[in-house]
């Protein structure tokens, strides 16, 4: 069942979690990061026929991605219990929905940004943002539905 916020319950929500956002996109470029190397050593080794490796070095940079990649998901699951939908990591999107008029749409934020002030409908997405503006305020609703 969708849980569907206000304007002040995702302002409320969010103060919460800026910080795990923040950390969420931290955690993601250090994955892409040594995921790259690691693509990069094992591209390196295949145009060369094969190589000594230090296998330390390897299994110790395969661990490193791995607890990075668990300790995202992890985080990630804490973010989304909280209601809130991550659309872009790399930027720190995130939607949290709500009605207005009758329909789903979304409250959008995007990390960087200092509050929530904009909305989109869910078909559009980030690209269709407009600004909440007094009506916007006066004809949306929160709640479970």
């Amino acid at each position: 069942m969708p849980r569907y916020f206000t304007h002040s319950q995702a302002t409320q929500a969010l103060a919460g979690l800026i910080p795990g956002v923040r950390q969420a996109v931290r955690l993601k470029q250090e994955y892409d990061r040594v995921e790259g190397e690691i693509q990069a050593f094992a591209q390196k080794v295949h145009l060369m026929g094969g190589m000594v490796v230090d296998r330390k070095q390897i299994l110790a940079q395969r661990s490193h991605r791995d607890a990075t990649l668990l300790r995202l998901k992890e985080l990630l699951e804490e973010i989304q219990e909280k209601g809130c939908h991550i659309k872009d990591l790399d930027t720190g999107l995130l939607d949290f929905l709500t009605l207005y008029h009758g329909q789903e749409v979304c409250l959008c934020w995007k990390l960087g940004e200092t509050a929530i002030e904009y909305w989109h409908s869910t078909e559009e997405g980030f690209r269709g943002r407009k600004p909440i503006d007094k009506e916007f305020l006066d004809n949306h609703k929160g709640g479970l539905v």
